[in-house]
């Protein structure tokens, strides 16, 4: 299959008394919509299921498990299986994952259109901070609740099409777009929860917020000859703002569909993979071009060193 009609599945706020089961229903609207617009594929957020706690500061391990999933699907989440399955439409989505050994990741999910899980990412750029930081106007602890992905950046075929997935700041590190870049990907799936204020500089406005976003992913797919989908969860939850600009990206760098709200909204295109190939055979035709011996800094060092 080398042409997936894609849905970019936005969601709103979720607030934090709001439970897995009305955040599903809410995801199963938009499949619906997504199905009658004939979508092969739909992606969501990420962390889908639950409002960005991270926000939230708890000192109690037990409290923070409860916004994690000890499994997947799960009796929450498994009607929203059981209806893609019945769409035949894969989907995408991110969740807090806690593993039967007890570790914590920022995980998203891939399926096939017959709704077995075919690939799972674990964020491995977290932002933020870990203790209760006073100077900050909110916080954002995901330094604290999560630890670095273990599954590094990989590549799934899906129905002879190579995707790959990312969440959030990871769409920020050209690093994130290359490794999966020179596996050949062809579709790259990232959602996001990202504020629609800067906690440590509350002068930058939301206009720059979206522009860098929307600059990281445009720029991580024409550098790489790779469609891309970008999806908030946006809204304001529990009086903290999330922006949205949910965007479908062609392999040139060009938005193709944009989202107009900050709610639940689904934006649809067409995305021919084989749109790829002319990127990956001239311009960035890596196997050509690229000179790997002037790039060891990029994995033998992390900060600056003049």
């Amino acid at each position: 299959m080398r042409e997936w009609v894609i849905g970019a599945a936005q969601l709103g706020a979720i607030q934090k008394s709001d439970s897995r089961e009305a955040v599903v229903g809410r995801m199963i609207a938009l499949l619906d919509q997504a199905a009658a617009k004939g979508c092969d594929l739909v992606v969501y957020p990420e962390l889908a299921l639950t409002t960005f706690f991270p926000r939230w500061y708890m000192e109690d391990q037990a409290e923070v498990d409860t916004w994690f999933e000890r499994e997947m699907p799960n009796a929450a989440t498994q009607p929203l299986f059981d209806r893609a399955r019945e769409h035949e439409i894969a989907i995408s989505f991110g969740y807090a994952e806690l593993t039967p050994e007890g570790r914590h990741f920022n995980t998203s999910i891939l399926t096939d259109r017959q709704g077995h899980i075919v690939g799972k990412y674990r964020k491995v750029h977290l932002p933020g901070h870990v203790e209760y930081d006073t100077e900050r106007d909110f916080q954002h602890l995901e330094k604290r609740y999560f630890e670095p992905g273990d599954l590094g950046f990989e590549t799934f075929d899906n129905e002879d099409t190579l995707m790959g997935m990312c969440i959030c700041n990871d769409r920020r590190w050209p690093e994130t777009w290359r490794v999966m870049g020179l596996q050949g990907v062809e579709l790259v799936m990232l959602g996001y929860n990202t504020p629609s204020i800067n906690s440590q500089n509350r002068g930058e406005g939301l206009e720059k917020r979206l522009y860098h976003s929307e600059l990281s992913v445009t720029a991580g797919a024409y550098q790489n000859a790779t469609w891309a989908v970008a999806v908030a969860k946006a809204g304001v939850e529990d009086g903290f703002p999330l922006m949205g600009g949910s965007i479908i990206v062609d392999p040139d760098g060009f938005v193709v569909a944009r989202t107009e709200t900050e709610s639940d909204e689904l934006v649809t295109a067409t995305c021919d993979m084989d749109r790829c190939q002319f990127g990956k055979q001239t311009i960035f035709d890596f196997a050509r071009h690229r000179r790997v011996e002037h790039y060891g800094r990029i994995t033998s060092q992390t900060g600056v060193k003049r």
